[in-house]
């Protein structure tokens, strides 16, 4: 395909990666996180979204797949990213968001938590690679949609990697917006109430959107 058609391919994944379902879920695992367990995060969720998007754009062109069981990816998604803002939700109204204030070699660390010991673990990037995976299964129809607008013959793997990259390019992206956030705004009880708190309402409403549309 000639240059300027990926280039068209390219803006579709990136208004698709605008999605709000998809930077919501980046928002549910990256609040709050160090900037270099939020890049992490948005990286893997963007790997996992990737390469779930290239996978199945080239098993849907061989193999013919009912729409409801692509669908189950939304569905599955979708009640994760609801789960997820419950959760928030409740734990900053509870109270149970911790702000841990240390030193490492001389530099002044802020972390924030779900315990009052604060701990590290690997578990939210593992959880944010299984979201996008899903999310990627089922986004797979609707950027088959688009590309074919352009190119009415099969669509080649150029395409889709262009259409993937275009995704990755926001999420990415959207991780400097989540890091700024986590600088300069999480920083006292307060502020971590309202802003968990926010996210968590703002999670729900778009999975309860999603699930029930």
């Amino acid at each position: 395909m000639e240059g300027f058609g990926l280039i068209i391919v390219f803006w579709y994944g990136i208004l698709h990666a605008f999605g709000p379902d998809h930077l919501t879920a980046i928002a549910d695992f990256s609040i709050g996180k160090s900037k270099r367990k939020t890049f992490l995060i948005t990286s893997i969720f963007s790997i996992g979204h990737g390469l779930m998007l290239f996978i199945f754009a080239n098993i849907l062109q061989n193999i013919h797949i009912p729409a409801y069981i692509l669908n189950y990816g939304d569905l599955i998604s979708a009640s994760v990213i609801i789960a997820m803002g419950l959760y928030l939700l409740y734990m900053a109204l509870s109270n149970k968001i911790y702000l841990h204030t240390h030193e490492h070699k001389g530099k002044k660390h802020v972390h924030i938590s779900f315990n009052k010991n604060h701990e590290h673990n690997s578990k939210d990037t593992k959880q944010a690679f299984s979201l996008g995976a899903l999310m990627g299964i089922g986004g797979v129809r609707g950027m088959l949609v688009s590309i074919t607008l352009i190119q009415q013959h099969s669509v080649d793997s150029n395409m889709i990697i262009a259409f993937a990259l275009g995704v990755m390019v926001i999420f990415i992206g959207f991780g400097f917006v989540i890091n700024f956030i986590n600088t300069n705004f999480l920083n006292s009880q307060k502020n971590i109430k309202i802003i968990f708190a926010s996210t968590g309402m703002i999670s729900f409403i778009v999975g309860s959107n999603v699930l029930f549309a």
